[in-house]
């Protein structure tokens, strides 16, 4: 078993249920032919993976009877084998059940343009407004939070915390009962004040009941929203469909946002949502933090879901992270084989903005990661420990670890509170590092990539 001690050990999105497909799959590719009882087989171990991960029992009825349909009539096309056709079959009718083309939010033809968050109490939302009041600010719009919880306690303060940590406004009114009077009024000061984005985020309920929506209508109602987006909770498994139902046929959304993906290892509340309300998924919550909100491509996670991978996200979350200066930069010191410890701790501080470690993998090599023992890993540690021994160094040592001898070793131990033999890990891994950087340097197309 191959051991990594850099990677977080912690669950992916979708990981148990990715785990199984492609045990399923595995199975089909090494055979050079199947047989019709080899396709059913497989097709009935592919029902069960789905209901296990708490997709609805009409959806997999519906599912499987498309696959089977196609997999038992189907021409083997040119340059696939038996098993990769029978796996194409599926992924394709995956992506159509999560809906094919990625639906993106709309924008109105003036400003504002209003989008309404709306869902139970405890589904995040929030929080979702604040990390969509964050994903639209970094696309340069003026956004303006309102806050119309005013039964939770401390909601309002919690939106005015988020909103105070990405510096954007959340506008409030104090000791107001009337959500239908905040929204109001807090539309009229977005229209004064230019800008170009209001995000409303309503009270929930622990359960839907007549007060609950006759409130949410009310405030529709007056502020005729652009987007009314659903906000779901993942981890309560098939009762998301219910309360999408309810929402859908009493209010009418236009979209949903899945919540708290991160901690749902199996994603079947998601496919059921989608196939069964006829409603976009907008956007993903995959973590805490106010960046972890994802578009959502049908394609990308039905790979994600089937445990192929997803490089383009991990590409689109490298791209916020580092400049093409920052490349530039770079790759004209791998060229020159001139890389030091200095960029070496740069590379490390934009990695950690990537993410999990281990959900990185996940993404680029699923296959290959459920292979690794990451038990006991702590990467986090490992970060800060390289950090503060190449932060205990001069400047001069730093771009020339060459000169780094058992005295000044033992100044950098010191300096650091690790070990000499750390010191010789940390020194050890750099030169392999710049040995393969210069054998990649040699590549053609390598920087292009």
């Amino acid at each position: 078993m191959l051991k990594i001690s850099l990677f977080e050990n912690i669950a992916d999105v979708f990981d148990s249920v990715s785990n199984k497909f492609s045990n399923v799959f595995n199975s089909l590719k090494s055979k050079g032919k199947l047989t019709e009882d080899d396709i059913k087989k497989s097709i009935r171990k592919i029902k069960m993976i789905l209901l296990e991960a708490d997709v609805n029992y009409k959806v997999v009825k519906e599912f499987i009877a498309v696959v089977s349909e196609k997999a038992l009539g189907s021409e083997i096309l040119n340059g696939l084998t038996p098993g990769q056709q029978i796996i194409k079959i599926i992924r394709d009718e995956l992506i159509n059940i999560l809906g094919n083309a990625p639906a993106r939010l709309t924008f109105a033809n003036k400003i504002p343009t209003c989008y309404m968050l709306v869902g139970l109490q405890g589904a995040g939302k929030t929080t979702v407004a604040g990390k969509l009041a964050l994903y639209l600010k970094k696309q340069n719009k003026k956004v303006l939070l309102i806050a119309c919880d005013v039964y939770r306690p401390a909601a309002i303060k919690q939106l005015k915390i988020l909103g105070s940590s990405i510096s954007v406004e959340v506008f409030s009114i104090d000791n107001s009962n009337s959500p239908v009077e905040i929204a109001k009024s807090g539309l009229d000061y977005a229209l004064k004040n230019n800008f170009s984005i209001v995000i409303i985020d309503t009270a929930g309920r622990l359960n839907i009941d007549q007060a609950l929506m006759q409130e949410l209508k009310d405030i529709k109602s007056i502020v005729h929203p652009h987007e009314v987006l659903l906000v779901l909770d993942a981890m309560i498994g098939q009762e998301v469909v219910n309360i999408a139902q309810s929402f859908n046929e009493q209010l009418g959304i236009d979209g949903v946002i899945m919540s708290k993906l991160d901690s749902d290892t199996r994603g079947g509340a998601m496919i059921s949502v989608r196939y069964i309300t006829q409603k976009p998924i907008k956007f993903i919550g995959v973590g805490e933090k106010l960046n972890d909100l994802e578009q959502f491509y049908p394609d990308r996670i039905a790979s994600r879901i089937l445990g192929m991978g997803d490089v383009l996200s991990v590409i689109e979350k490298a791209q916020e992270s580092i400049s093409s200066d920052d490349i530039d930069k770079i790759s004209k010191k791998i060229k020159k084989n001139d890389v030091d410890l200095s960029d070496f701790l740069s590379l490390q501080r934009r990695i950690k903005k990537l993410g999990s470690i281990t959900g990185l993998l996940k993404k680029l090599m699923p296959g290959l990661a459920s292979k690794m023992d990451l038990s006991g890993a702590n990467p986090e540690a490992e970060m800060k420990k390289i950090e503060a021994i190449i932060l205990s160094m001069t400047p001069y040592e730093r771009s020339n670890p060459g000169i780094i001898n058992a005295s000044r070793k033992r100044r950098i131990s010191k300096g650091c509170g690790h070990s000499v033999a750390d010191i010789n890990v940390l020194l050890k891994r750099f030169e392999e590092m710049k040995k393969l950087m210069k054998m990649f340097a040699g590549k053609k197309n390598f920087f292009n990539m």
